[in-house]
């Protein structure tokens, strides 16, 4: 997803929020979203180093 999209998502919630009242679980949601994002980043670093050490031994 795109970072805009990202934007787009808490726009939305916000929106959401403020009309039923729920800025705490909003607040919430975007924490548990920006560790998501985190977790997301960090295996496709994972993904990658474990994809180029794979390439490196050659005729394995």
């Amino acid at each position: 997803m795109n970072n805009w999209l990202y934007g787009l998502y808490a726009a939305i919630l916000a929106i959401v929020s403020i009309f039923t009242g729920e800025m705490i679980t909003f607040v919430m949601l975007g924490f548990i979203l920006i560790s998501l994002q985190n977790i997301h980043a960090t295996l496709k670093e994972i993904l990658k180093a474990n994809r180029e050490t794979s390439n490196y031994g050659g005729d394995s």
